[in-house]
């Protein structure tokens, strides 16, 4: 039987893991998103500018696919541009709503089935060369995405005390991370290359639509277990005093009042998080977009290798998320963010160096190179240096506000990340066109994560809730009821 400690505290980890079917959902689309939806666009447009085949484009002018490059970024920002406008609104919308079933639950219903109806339909316009169906059934995917995003992400601290949340963060993105990972090991095995690779008629169907129906399917299945396992109203009723405690014990300079404004000191520290964690996800965005073309087109790869980073990576980010709560205990957020930072910009140092190597491989493989198997090792860090970072951010977010605006906070939180995925695609597109060259992508990434890590080194403040000491160990995940 775990002890009683100072605090009274406990994280409930079943309850957390339940929450963390939200994450696994939100991950799982995003991951196919993100790994096929830009080579879609690439070989959708460059097929229709210079009239090839895509096997063709494989081995043309690699400045051909450079050149659009640029269209390819404005489509994915301005996806990203409508969800800057919608995070904050639904943030603060369902901060206010109430229903029987609780005020994050009903965005979270219609968002998942929604989006969850509209995503088979992207690879079905794509091979069909729809491309006004294809960027519609996008926008509507990313629209109510974001509608079940910001309540969902929301719910854990709804429920969770202040000093605990770093740890169930951790959790929750762990349960994310299984959904990025059963995506990835999906498209491992239904490789998007062969698809590309192929002549127009030899195309199936059946290669690009089985990721995103199983995606479909696996979301709704866990918005169903999040609605029959997590009853808000009740839940909030319960955890009254545990979050009148955890407001007494939040890492912040001046205690949050809702009936006055909010600190200068508060807020500065607000703005400087804000600023840093623009200019990261610029970076973390920027490699996640282009990732999938840099292995084909620069590195000529097979995009199972794509698939193969994404795996390491996300097993050395689970890794981080376990640790991050408690080095955080030990050092503080601001320290163990620092670290991830300067871990990921070592990993990408590393990555600009890294190019095209072996030898030319067998006519049947289309003339790929050798994968250069340096680069697992720079997933493997960055990975792990990235999950230090969003596994104690959120948190340093939220804690800054009381439990009636933890919606319009995330909102705050969800724009700052937002807007750079509007931003970074774009630019990084111009300056794939000026500079005619893939490599500049992670000079670009380690440019904006250097600046990030300045930014958030020397203006946020390093607080740490020490005024009791909290449960460790299993005393801190102990009460499963």
């Amino acid at each position: 039987m775990a002890q009683s400690n100072p605090s009274g505290l406990k994280l409930n980890i079943k309850r957390t893991m339940l929450i963390g079917f939200a994450f696994f959902g939100i991950l799982l689309l995003w991951q196919v998103y993100d790994s096929w939806c830009p080579t879609f666009l690439t070989d959708i447009f460059a097929r229709r500018m210079y009239g090839l085949s895509s096997a063709a484009l494989k081995n043309a002018n690699p400045e051909k696919i450079l050149n659009v490059q640029w269209i390819v970024g404005i489509i994915m920002a301005c996806d990203n541009l409508a969800a800057l406008i919608l995070l904050p609104i639904f943030g603060s919308l369902s901060d206010k709503t109430k229903t029987p079933i609780g005020k994050r639950m009903p965005y979270i219903l219609v968002g998942t089935f929604v989006s969850a109806v509209a995503f088979p339909f992207i690879p079905l316009f794509f091979h069909y060369n729809k491309i006004g169906g294809m960027i519609a059934m996008m926008a509507i995917v990313l629209i109510f995405m974001m509608i079940y995003r910001n309540p969902a992400v929301s719910l854990m601290p709804d429920i969770t005390p202040k000093p605990l949340r770093a740890k169930a963060n951790g959790l929750i993105n762990i349960m994310g991370y299984f959904g990025g990972a059963f995506a990835t090991v999906l498209g491992l095995f239904l490789v998007l290359s062969k698809y590309i690779n192929a002549e127009d008629e030899a195309r199936k169907l059946w290669i690009i639509e089985i990721p995103f129906v199983v995606a479909s399917v696996l979301m709704v299945i866990s918005a169903l277990i999040l609605f029959f396992t997590i009853r808000e109203n009740k839940l909030a009723e319960e955890l009254k005093e545990d979050m009148a405690k955890g407001e007494e014990l939040a890492a912040i300079e001046n205690p949050v009042d809702d009936d006055a404004p909010m600190s200068k000191a508060n807020r500065r520290m607000l703005l400087a998080i804000l600023g840093a964690e623009f200019l990261w996800f610029m970076a973390d965005n920027a490699i996640g977009t282009y990732i999938g073309n840099y292995v084909i087109y620069h590195l000529n790869s097979s995009s199972s290798s794509t698939m193969l980073l994404t795996i390491l990576g996300g097993v050395a980010s689970v890794a981080g998320f376990a640790v991050a709560g408690i080095i955080a205990d030990k050092i503080g957020r601001k320290w163990t963010i620092s670290t991830g930072l300067g871990i990921t910009i070592a990993a990408l140092l590393v990555m600009c160096f890294v190019g095209p190597t072996g030898e030319v491989a067998a006519k049947a493989t289309h003339g790929e190179f050798t994968f250069p198997a340096l680069l697992f090792g720079v997933w493997v860090l960055k990975g792990f240096g990235m999950a230090l970072v969003h596994n104690c951010s959120f948190p340093m977010v939220v804690e800054l506000c009381s439990s009636k605006k933890i919606g319009k906070f995330t909102g705050y939180y969800y724009a700052a990340s937002m807007s750079a995925q509007t931003v970074t695609p774009v630019l990084l597109g111009f300056v794939f066109n000026a500079s005619g060259k893939w490599g500049v992508l992670p000079i670009y990434c380690t440019i904006l994560l250097v600046c990030s890590c300045a930014v958030f080194t020397l203006l946020v403040k390093n607080i740490k809730a020490n005024k009791v000491t909290n449960a460790h160990g299993l005393e801190a995940v102990g009460g499963d009821d």
